[in-house]
């Protein structure tokens, strides 16, 4: 009988009645995680440890004042930048013995961590032009920044500012190595 109901073609299985109407909501529940699920995360995998050891990678290591934003106070500390050919980048800002800031790039991906507030990102894809330790990166590598930041960097002298005049970040410093 039940056979009868799907074969035959005089009947239509999906009528206004054919589904109970307790079992709607648990359909259209069902219907809903599914989509979720298969939608999956975008979410990056965290980048493995930089290994500054490494042959290839470039160290600067120095001071700087950052400012995050217009209103904020200047924090000083000390400044590691990491970069490899291959457009690698590594930046780390310390406020000893607290890292403030610990940024990472490699052609696949990108994430920061801002461990003070237990704070991480990662994802796919060129990091975000708004964060100014990918846009010091950048710099440092010669390569060209984002819109709206600025850069200046002394001649024959180590020292460097990077600011974005529409909020007020900055970051200056020098580098001794």
């Amino acid at each position: 009988m039940t056979f009868k109901i799907f074969l035959s073609p005089s009947q239509k299985f999906w009528r206004k009645d054919a589904i109970s109407p307790y079992l709607k909501p648990f359909y259209l529940c069902l219907g809903f995680f599914l989509a979720a699920a298969l939608s999956g995360c975008m979410t990056a995998k965290p980048l493995p440890k930089a290994n500054l050891s490494e042959p290839g990678w470039t160290v600067r290591q120095g001071q700087a004042v950052w400012r995050p934003k217009r209103d904020a106070p200047e924090l000083a500390g000390e400044l590691l930048v990491a970069t490899r050919p291959d457009g690698s980048t590594f930046v780390q800002f310390t406020k000893t013995p607290i890292p403030f800031a610990i940024a990472q790039a490699s052609p696949r991906g990108w994430q920061i961590d801002f461990p003070p507030e237990n704070r991480h990102y990662a994802r796919h894809g060129a990091p975000p032009a708004r964060i100014v330790w990918f846009q010091l990166a950048k710099a440092v590598l010669g390569r060209p920044i984002a819109k709206g930041w600025t850069w200046r960097d002394s001649d024959g002298d180590s020292n460097w500012e990077l600011k974005n005049p529409s909020s007020g970040e900055s970051l200056e410093g020098y580098f001794s190595q």
